[in-house]
């Protein structure tokens, strides 16, 4: 129900907001969200609005232009951290059984994971890398576009409430040892090992805007596609492919895929299931 004297607030209205917003935010300060999903990006904003006590997506626009801290605020909504250490382990079970032999013929390795959010998955990578004996011999990049969720993954301290769920993860994972070996408990937090965090790189990327860096043996992206159009995941994808060596693996989310792009002929599926591709020769 409307007040008699309120305009009603069209679908096509909050679409021509968002995308007015995102180019504001494109030209002040450089992140480029014009090509992201408008659904997922819509709840976003919506609960930024309320998180942040503004009452129409006009005023949002005008505090963070004004505010750099504002945009901050507002960026932890548009890029919201979901993770869990080991998640969805049977992906780390097929690079166990698939790819890591593979990985073990490289005199050197360098791993991108792309979109690390608040670094489960890359522990995760460091964890399962350390136990096959690679990781002496690996630099992993973790990027993401939101600082504060890099700086949390650099520090290495979860939650130590969380760990019981990660603990599961990490055995169905197939994980080798006692996962309370890889961290020290310290009140309510879980503090991860220093000899972990010495092969991780951790460094601000956005798929939307940057270029390759670095010529890697595996990238993982997982569960950050979905939330492109497919214009922009035909670009991350297009990245991922020049990134990767000859006969490289990228790891996709389960929602995710390459066939569906110009990519498709590029890649061989390792693991259909677990969206585990390795790059053709030529």
């Amino acid at each position: 129900m409307h007040n008699s004297d309120s305009t009603p607030h069209s679908p096509d209205t909050t679409v021509q907001e968002i995308a007015d917003l995102f180019e504001a935010i494109y030209v002040r300060y450089k992140y480029d969200f014009r090509q992201y999903s408008v659904a997922s990006m819509n709840r976003r904003i919506h609960q930024a609005l309320l998180g942040m006590g503004r009452k129409t997506i006009a005023d949002l626009q005008k505090t963070i232009l004004e505010d750099p801290l504002c945009f901050n605020d507002l960026l932890q909504f548009l890029t919201i951290p979901v993770s869990e250490m080991f998640r969805d382990p049977s992906y780390y079970k097929a690079i166990r059984e698939s790819v890591v032999p593979v990985l073990r013929t490289y005199p050197s390795l360098k791993i991108w994971i792309a979109g690390c959010s608040t670094g489960e998955e890359v522990y995760s990578f460091a964890i399962l890398l350390k136990e096959e004996g690679l990781l002496d011999r690996t630099i992993i990049y973790a990027t993401d576009i939101n600082e504060i969720s890099l700086k949390k993954a650099e520090s290495g301290i979860f939650r130590i409430k969380d760990m019981p769920k990660f603990t599961t993860n990490y055995l169905k994972a197939g994980g080798k040892k006692e996962f309370s070996s890889y961290y020290t408990a310290d009140s309510d937090s879980a503090i991860f090992n220093s000899s972990l965090k010495k092969h991780i790189t951790f460094n601000d990327h956005s798929l939307a805007t940057d270029h390759v860096f670095s010529e890697v043996q595996f990238v993982s992206c997982r569960n950050v596609l979905i939330y492109f159009q497919s214009k922009l995941q035909e670009r991350a994808i297009g990245l991922f492919h020049e990134s990767l060596c000859r006969k490289g693996f990228l790891g996709l989310g389960p929602k995710e895929s390459v066939m569906f792009t110009k990519y498709k002929n590029e890649f061989r599926p390792v693991d259909m299931k677990d969206r585990i591709y390795q790059k053709l020769q030529g």
